[in-house]
């Protein structure tokens, strides 16, 4: 699993909307169009894939950063919500 910070700038209110609900089932959001999401690979595939059919590419802009497990210990965070993780076992 990654952490993806999404971050987006969408012009049209419909189209952020659908975004940033889309945007809830797979992470949190952590500013008003920023989101950390830990994803699997293929819920990664799956987000994207989603997300492909809500946007506008002429007209919205939107960044995927992977963090990999050393650059999360280098995050800082003031105030706001703690950065989520991958749970240590997954039990099923």
């Amino acid at each position: 699993m990654l952490l993806y910070v999404v971050a987006y700038d969408i012009p049209c209110d419909k189209r952020r909307k659908k975004t940033s609900d889309l945007l809830e089932g797979y992470g949190q959001r952590v500013q008003y169009s920023v989101f950390e999401c830990m994803l699997t690979a293929s819920k990664y595939l799956e987000l994207r894939k989603c997300l492909k059919k809500v946007i506008n590419l002429d007209e919205d802009n939107l960044r995927f950063y992977p963090l990999s497990g050393h650059t999360l210990k280098q995050i800082e965070v003031w105030g706001g919500l703690p950065i989520i993780k991958a749970p240590d076992s997954i039990i099923i």
